[in-house]
């Protein structure tokens, strides 16, 4: 219960703080994610497209494991996973606080699963992910960016929301290895601390959720 709390707490204090204490929208917020959304990318700082991108990959990274949870849970997954699309760790946040600890998977993994599963996905989510990295530490401006990170709801508040699904991987992680027969404490770890490529590396490296462990009826 108090695990629940502590998620619910954090949720309310994400939100308060995105309405009360950010920076300001400015008034050209709106252009810029319709810009960035329409891949009109001309002007504007490689950092923040970077980010803005790499804000899509990680719902991508979540449903990989989120899906799967999911099946062995009494709420969907699918609303939070879509919502996540949009405002990130504010839409999984309820999820991680409704779900139940579960480390079993039962029955068979239909297409959609077989493709979150499989490691091929995971390298694409990879390669992506270097690359949008890439492009954005090197191209950059990071004195730009610090700057509308200091002025900018939109920047501030998807920067808090990157940190914030980099720290909540390792609530599904935990029950994803169990599932699959991973007891490596270390890889956990290794998993846990490298923000975003720890759980880039655990999607390329996890074996496949074997479809064996299904309870016969």
């Amino acid at each position: 219960m108090s695990r629940k709390i502590a998620f619910w707490l954090l949720w309310i204090g994400l939100a308060s703080y995105a309405f009360l204490l950010a920076p300001p929208t400015q008034p050209d917020t709106w252009t810029l994610i319709k810009n960035l959304s329409l891949g009109k990318l001309e002007g504007i700082n490689p950092i923040i497209v970077s980010l803005f991108y790499i804000m899509g990959v990680w719902p991508i990274i979540y449903s990989c494991l989120l899906f799967i949870d999911g099946k062995e849970q009494k709420i969907p997954a699918w609303p939070f996973a879509a919502g996540s699309f949009g405002i990130g760790a504010f839409a999984l946040l309820p999820y991680l606080a409704l779900r139940e600890p579960n480390q079993e998977f039962t029955g068979q993994k239909n297409i959609f699963l077989k493709v979150l599963d499989s490691r091929f996905t995971g390298l694409l989510i990879g390669l992506a992910t270097v690359g949008l990295v890439a492009y954005g530490v090197l191209a950059g401006d990071w004195g730009d960016f610090i700057q509308q990170w200091q002025t900018s709801n939109f920047i501030h508040v998807m920067s808090l929301d990157f940190c914030t699904l980099c720290l909540l991987f390792p609530v599904l992680l935990g029950d994803d290895m169990a599932r699959r027969g991973v007891k490596n404490r270390q890889f956990f770890w290794v998993v846990s601390l490298i923000p975003l490529f720890g759980p880039v590396l655990y999607l390329c490296l996890r074996p496949q959720l074997p479809e064996s462990s299904a309870r016969l009826a």
